[in-house]
């Protein structure tokens, strides 16, 4: 991910979710919590991206993310579900991975090149298998955390 956005240990999770409502609830919850934001401006800015059309990425996995005032540099938490939900995804598969990303209000180019980091990460059916079949968040982190290394190498 080339240092293009922080992530946080405390920014990734194992979750259950009803549905995507409950999903975008709980990663606006974690985002504001770990990077000091206003939650419901979070929230807010989140939905309104996902009014625009559905943030599920494919292959089991959602990137919901908006531009926010007040952050100095994009940033990401992570939640893998312990139960797929729907999440209109283009493909119509539900989704287990969560990538979180909040940029600042505005970035432009950076925030893009965020979203195509995260993108080109989880189109790696082996990172993204590892990825959803974590046990727990720290394997989780650890997993993010090396491919940073070995991308900024």
């Amino acid at each position: 991910m080339n240092g293009l956005f922080s992530l946080k240990p405390e920014a990734v999770m194992i979750a259950s979710a009803t549905d995507k409502q409950d999903v975008l609830r709980q990663l606006s919850a974690l985002l504001a919590s770990v990077y000091r934001s206003d939650s419901d401006l979070v929230a807010e800015r989140l939905q309104e991206r996902e009014n625009l059309g559905s943030t599920g990425f494919g292959n089991g996995v959602a990137i919901p993310h908006s531009r926010i005032p007040g952050l100095q540099r994009p940033v990401a938490g992570v939640i893998r579900l312990e139960e797929p939900v729907d999440f209109n995804a283009a493909d119509g598969l539900p989704v287990d991975l969560i990538f979180g990303l909040l940029s600042p209000e505005q970035s432009g180019m950076s925030h893009l090149k965020s979203l195509a980091a995260i993108a080109r990460l989880v189109r790696d059916d082996k990172m993204r298998d590892r990825l959803s079949s974590s046990e727990n968040a720290e394997t989780l982190y650890a997993l993010l955390d090396n491919v940073t290394d070995r991308d900024a190498a």
